[in-house]
């Protein structure tokens, strides 16, 4: 029996993973959270074979909560199931302690087998990503901005108000604001439409 634990702040989607992990006879849901706090006391204390986790959490970012989770509970590997899709994003859960790699667009099938896989001990990466991490995807693009403010460009060429990023983020739009200035400023952007398109040359979000 697989043990796994969701991490997601968004509650109708841990409600959607949780519907589909109990149909399988071999994986077990044993928890969930909505933060990287919350995640880490709650693997320390379960100790589930697999954490599925999200990297835009509120506070503290996924990449960050990742070698906690790794030192909280060293047996448990750590599947990383995002919105974001870009090469660079891959690399940096990677080298941060992930054992795979999933879009959330990633089919029910897909989702399972790659809990099975990294539950046994492989690494998996969604082909598609996995195929784009041989090629430079423009990464130094992104360099001169923070974790947190490529959180924001992120949810900006999304198309989120600055009210919806704070709430989601757990900052104030004051602070959102910031981020939004030092982020134009940075990257040398004038308009929202630069940025969506600076967003989705860099592989930040995807065509549709």
């Amino acid at each position: 029996m697989i043990s796994v634990l969701i991490v997601d702040d968004h509650e109708l989607f841990r409600a959607g993973l949780r519907s589909r992990l109990e149909t399988e006879s071999d994986i077990a849901l044993v928890g969930e959270a909505g933060a990287a706090e919350q995640a880490v006391v709650r693997t320390r204390a379960l100790q589930p074979d697999l954490v599925l986790l999200d990297l835009l959490l509120p506070r503290r970012s996924g990449y960050e909560a990742i070698p906690d989770l790794v030192k909280a509970s060293p047996q448990s590997k750590v599947l990383v199931v995002s919105s974001q899709a870009a090469p660079s994003s891959v690399r940096r859960a990677l080298s941060a302690g992930a054992a795979g790699y999933l879009p959330k667009r990633a089919s029910a099938t897909e989702l399972i087998a790659a809990i099975r896989r990294v539950a046994a001990g492989e690494r998996y990466v969604d082909p598609d990503l996995g195929g784009r991490l041989v090629v430079d995807d423009g990464s130094p693009a992104l360099e001169p901005l923070s974790e947190r403010e490529r959180d924001v460009l992120h949810l900006l060429a999304l198309g989120y108000t600055n009210q919806e990023i704070g709430k989601k983020l757990f900052v104030s739009v004051r602070t959102v604001d910031t981020h939004r200035a030092h982020i134009m400023q940075k990257l040398r952007l004038e308009t929202r439409a630069e940025l969506v398109l600076f967003a989705l040359a860099n592989g930040l979000i995807g065509p549709g």
